[in-house]
């Protein structure tokens, strides 16, 4: 067993961070947990650090009951989000220091601590590094350094907290296909946290989806991807359109436009709903080839690298739909600002209820 959490409650005055919340991780394992600021994500990673403690509830740690044990005792590896090197130490001496205060009996040697540090500053590609100082580094490099130190004390349990937020968008990505190597190399059970869903979906074995200090959903990324359990998940994985109305006789509506009701819901009574549709399932044509197809105009066009984001409006709809379609489509179709389309909406999942998105 790697992690188990058992009902942790966290509260800061009355605002409740962490209410209720059980997991169990399995041994190796990189969790990412997802949610949006505030729904408890951080607050979560410092209470198994034991940065913080719980109101109530327990954690198990390798089968050992860790709630009360000091950060020092609990043998847990913490990556910050702004990496917090030592200005005035070296590579080199970051990387070590957490063998170097390690009480006598369980200080490694002189030598074993140097090629213990070698070893990992080589493994994460920064052993040419070794005497420079942080200033000397760039974001991406100081990360690496900072990762190398969280795993120089062996530990149990490694945390990343949102460990790249504070890199550009190049960077972060190499960083994210480096790390999954690198776990897939040392296996040390991994927990971090982040409000990327991209980040997520690429790095983690497994996704916990938390909003206000509760799990919505826990999954494979293609699980949570494919089949969000709520409406919050849908619209918090990936890019979304969202359309409000209602489902009647086993008709969902919403503005002018009305779809024949999923089946689990064709004989519910009358309810406000929640339609989803991502916009790589939005299909585009330049002629209507069903009575449903909405017709609309392109307000706007964005090149999102292999792909073209089309912003339309349609007859009947308060609000834009966003589209995807592909570079070869969008030449083929002749398509540009201002062109009539007609709209195909594929694939919809509805929610109902009052649900908050």
């Amino acid at each position: 067993m790697g992690i188990e959490l058992q009902h942790l409650t966290k509260k800061f005055g009355e605002y409740r961070a962490i209410d209720d919340l059980s997991l169990t991780i399995a041994s190796g394992d990189l969790i990412a947990l997802l949610g949006p600021s505030g729904c408890g994500k951080t607050t979560l990673l410092r209470i198994i650090a034991g940065l913080e403690l719980a109101d109530s509830g327990k954690i198990i740690l390798e089968n050992k009951d860790t709630t009360n044990l000091p950060p020092r005792k609990k043998n847990v590896g913490f990556v910050f989000q702004h990496y917090a090197l030592f200005r005035r130490l070296n590579v080199f001496e970051n990387v070590a220091f957490g063998l170097k205060v390690l009480p006598f009996r369980e200080r490694p040697s002189r030598s074993e601590i140097r090629d213990r540090v070698e070893h990992l500053l080589t493994l994460v590609q920064m052993d040419w590094a070794m005497k420079r100082y942080p200033s000397q580094l760039s974001g991406g490099q100081r990360q690496r350094v900072a990762l190398a130190r969280a795993l120089a004390v062996n530990p149990r349990v490694l945390l990343l907290d949102e460990p790249f937020s504070a890199l550009d968008a190049k960077v972060r990505q190499e960083l994210r296909r480096w790390l999954r190597k690198l776990h897939d190399e040392i296996h040390v059970t991994s927990i971090f946290v982040t409000h990327d869903q991209e980040e997520a979906l690429e790095l983690a074995d497994k996704i916990v989806v938390i909003n206000k200090g509760r799990i919505e959903q826990q999954g494979t990324p293609q699980e949570v991807y494919d089949h969000p359990a709520n409406a919050f998940v849908y619209n918090f994985l990936g890019n979304v359109n969202v359309f409000h109305g209602r489902i009647k006789n086993g008709k969902v509506s919403f503005g002018n436009h009305h779809l024949d009701a999923p089946d689990e819901l064709k004989n519910i009574d009358e309810k406000p709903s929640q339609t989803f549709v991502r916009p790589h399932e939005i299909g585009i044509s330049r002629i209507r080839s069903s009575e449903n197809d909405l017709a609309g105009s392109i307000r706007e066009v964005r090149l999102l690298g292999g792909q073209i984001g089309l912003n339309i409006a349609c007859e009947g709809l308060d609000s834009t739909i966003e589209a995807e379609v592909p570079r070869e489509l969008f030449v083929n179709l002749q398509l540009a600002k201002g062109v009539q389309v007609f709209v195909t909406i594929n694939r919809v999942r509805v929610f109902t209820g009052d649900y908050e998105i």
